[in-house]
């Protein structure tokens, strides 16, 4: 992605006619009258950066993975099972005026609970 050296807006590519000849130059989204002369080459590399598959970059998290974890632990004891450990972690749920609300998490049972702070 490029930008105008004269306003700072982003450079679209557009197809120009001459004849039998069609070109791509790069102009000012902005209209400022900014156009920049592209080769073929330097385009068509440009746009298959731009439309390449984004599932190509998704992550997936297998079950041994989500066992990991990585949240602070507390010794508070469960109310579900009388567990003494909970992973903590903290959301501001309200004003920002306002405390934030500590959510835990029971390490045995994975009931979640949480406390107004």
């Amino acid at each position: 992605m490029e930008f105008c050296p004269k306003c700072g807006s982003r450079l679209i590519p557009k197809k120009t006619k001459t004849g039998n000849k069609i070109s791509i130059n790069l102009e000012c989204a902005k209209k400022c009258g900014y156009t920049k002369k592209e080769t073929h080459k330097k385009i068509s590399a440009n746009l298959s950066k731009i439309t390449e598959n984004p599932k190509k970059y998704v992550t997936v998290i297998t079950k041994e993975e989500q066992k990991l974890n990585t949240l602070p632990t507390l010794k508070i004891e469960c109310p579900k099972c009388g567990n003494k450990k909970v992973y903590v972690w903290q959301v501001q749920t309200r004003g920002g005026d306002e405390s934030s609300t500590q959510f835990m998490r029971c390490t045995k049972c994975d009931h979640t609970f949480r406390e107004y702070t």
